[in-house]
This record gives structure tokens, C-alpha cells and sequence, in this order.
């Protein structure tokens, strides 16, 4: 069992709450949904972020607009539908059940 891969397949599992939740307070560009997910110690590159923004619009549950920028070319703004808002109350309630889950399987360890 490579223990790397599972840990990074746990941190994809909940990429897309952890965008949404990132976005529901403030519209961002990807340069910034990134920064905010290393501060949390949630590492995640361009090559997983992007693809994922894609496949939430796609989904209805992100829009975005361009904007200028005064430090170089344009930037992609993504911000939260009302459709994803509802995704990520689904999302946070199914996240407070397995955390609590878990919480309580590794306490009897």
C-alpha cells in the first residue's frame, strides 16, 4: 500500500468542498483559491485545480468573469452559484457526519 497515494486521493475527495466553501465568502482567481488551500496545508497544484474549476462550472455550481489586472494579463474571477451553495450545504452536512465518523472510530483505537 503506498501510503502517499491514499493521503492524496483523501485530500481530492474533499478538493471540491473545500473550493466551494473557499468561495462562498468572496469571489477569487486560481492563484488565490491556491494560496488559500496551502494555508490551510491543503496542497494542491495547477494541474488538479484547474481541470476541477472546469468540471464545477460545467456542474452549474461556479460562474466566472474575467477582470483586468494591473500586474499583468486578465484574471479569471470564479465566484458561487445559488446551485452550489446548495451543493455545499450538502456537502458541509455529509462532511459533519464522516468527520464525526472517523472522530469516533479512531477514539476506540
Amino acid at each position: 500500500m503506498n501510503i502517499e497515494n491514499t493521503k492524496a486521493q483523501m485530500r481530492k475527495g474533499i478538493l471540491e468542498f473545500c473550493i466551494l466553501k473557499i468561495l462562498s465568502t468572496d469571489d477569487k482567481y486560481s492563484f488565490e483559491i491556491i494560496e488559500t488551500l496551502k494555508k490551510s496545508k491543503m496542497l494542491v497544484v495547477e494541474g488538479t485545480l484547474y481541470p476541477l474549476l472546469t468540471r464545477l462550472k460545467n456542474g452549474g455550481m461556479l460562474e466566472y468573469r474575467w477582470e483586468e489586472s494591473t500586474s499583468g494579463p486578465p484574471r479569471k474571477y470564479y465566484s458561487i452559484t445559488d446551485e452550489g451553495k446548495k451543493s455545499l450545504k450538502e456537502l458541509h452536512s455529509s462532511w459533519n457526519e464522516l468527520n464525526k465518523a472517523v472522530t469516533s472510530l479512531t477514539k476506540k483505537s
